[in-house]
């Protein structure tokens, strides 16, 4: 449930009333009243008007943020993996595993700057 006055996107128009999709408004009220469909009042100053709407409708403007920030993320990544022949980080990247501490060489503790070096140049070596 959102907070009253948190600035939100319209995503969807479900029952056709004529939203502004793509525009940001204000949640203003919530429609405590068990027997209807919408969720919310909210303005939206661009059409200078007030709109009844389901909780499906709307999504909060920082979520949609960091929903494209990561896929911005993970597009530079997938570019870099295939710039660089980097098969592993494509693959990686492409399933959506995770990288695991075991894998980076420490079980949950921190590395020296020796051991760290040491595989660097190992790596670097190799």
């Amino acid at each position: 449930m959102f907070k009253l006055g948190q600035r939100i996107v319209v995503l969807s128009d479900a029952f056709e009333q004529g939203l502004p999709i793509g525009e940001y408004g204000y949640i203003i009220a919530y429609d405590r009243n068990a027997d209807n469909a919408f969720d919310y009042v909210i303005r939206v100053p661009k059409a200078n008007r007030n709109f009844y709407v389901p909780a499906a409708d709307v999504e909060l403007e920082e979520v949609l943020i960091k929903q494209e920030v990561d896929k911005l993320e993970r597009e530079a990544l997938i570019d870099f993996a295939l710039a660089t022949h980097n098969a592993e980080l494509f693959h990686r990247i492409m399933n959506g595993e995770q990288e695991t501490a075991d894998e980076e060489g420490g079980g949950g503790e921190p590395q020296s700057r020796e051991d760290f070096m040491r595989q660097v140049r190992l790596k670097a070596w190799i």
